[in-house]
């Protein structure tokens, strides 16, 4: 099954107490690879929402983002240093005595001092934040695997248009190729007749025609193209990532175009494995993106 390794999923879910959002965001990868930004009171979940993602995600590499909002998601409390504090009050009082300064000390003088009280804000983590984070993980993951499929089945429309052109090019090769040995026998009966006037060694032409026949003989390469386009489209049908293995077979029907262009001594077949390769290009580039 072709499906892409590019995708969006976004999630929201809110209770009475919080609000959580989650994004996931996935692009091609050789390996499998989940980065998760999310509030540091959520790391001990980490774990279980990437196994989420992974039992979705194959391939590729995936940002998932998590933020959570509402009053329940953060704590307040004051914080008072009432050693500090009450140090500070008799030392105010002591002050006032010793150099006979009226006037009183007034709550307002103490409140004003940070090293005396603070509120300290304190991220929640129970079992219910916990329970909405990992639904909402579950929930962008299949939105966004539901759009590396619809993407994917385009990809495959794409890749078997591109191996129907690459099939018909290996087909004109494959009843073009016997004339090059023919055309290369005439050349050389005419040549031979110029330097013998008439008189012609059958056999060495034989010999010769023969020789380069054997040399431009390119049927094994285009055997094997057929074979790995027949096996490419297989495997387009498999339920498990096929990236890898369509990748290798790209790769193999490049080198066997690339021998079939070595070989090439006409300009017909030359340029008939340039649109071979010009399509084996396209195809290695949508493959990249696979899962």
């Amino acid at each position: 099954m072709v499906i892409s390794m590019t995708g969006f999923g976004r999630s929201r879910i809110a209770s009475a107490s919080f609000s959580v959002n989650v994004e996931v965001k996935t692009v091609n990868h050789r390996f499998s690879e989940v980065n998760i930004r999310m509030p540091r009171h959520l790391l001990n979940v980490e774990d279980k929402i990437k196994k989420k993602l992974t039992e979705h995600l194959r391939r590729g590499r995936a940002e998932v983002y998590i933020m959570i909002e509402g009053e329940g998601a953060v704590t307040r409390k004051i914080q008072v240093d009432w050693k500090l504090l009450e140090e500070y009050y008799l030392f105010i009082k002591q002050a006032r005595d010793k150099f006979n300064i009226e006037g009183n000390v007034l709550l307002q003088d103490l409140l004003t001092r940070n090293e005396f009280l603070h509120i300290e804000e304190n991220e929640a983590g129970n079992e219910e934040l916990e329970s909405l984070v990992l639904r909402a993980a579950e929930e962008a993951v299949l939105l966004c695997k539901q759009m590396r499929i619809t993407e994917g089945e385009e990809l495959r429309k794409d890749l078997l248009t591109s191996l129907g052109l690459l099939d018909i090019n290996i087909d004109a090769l494959k009843e073009y190729a016997p004339q090059v040995v023919f055309l290369y026998k005439e050349r050389l009966m005419k040549r031979m007749e110029e330097f013998v006037q008439g008189q012609i060694d059958e056999t060495r032409v034989l010999t010769e025609v023969a020789i380069f026949s054997d040399k431009i003989d390119i049927n094994e390469e285009l055997t094997r193209l057929k074979s790995h386009i027949q096996q490419f489209t297989q495997t387009l049908n498999e339920l498990e990532p096929i990236g890898r293995k369509l990748d290798f077979l790209v790769q193999e029907m490049n080198r066997e175009a690339n021998t079939i262009g070595s070989k090439a001594n006409d300009s017909t077949i030359t340029k008939k494995v340039v649109e071979i390769k010009s399509l084996l290009e396209k195809l290695k580039e949508q493959v990249q993106n696979i899962e």
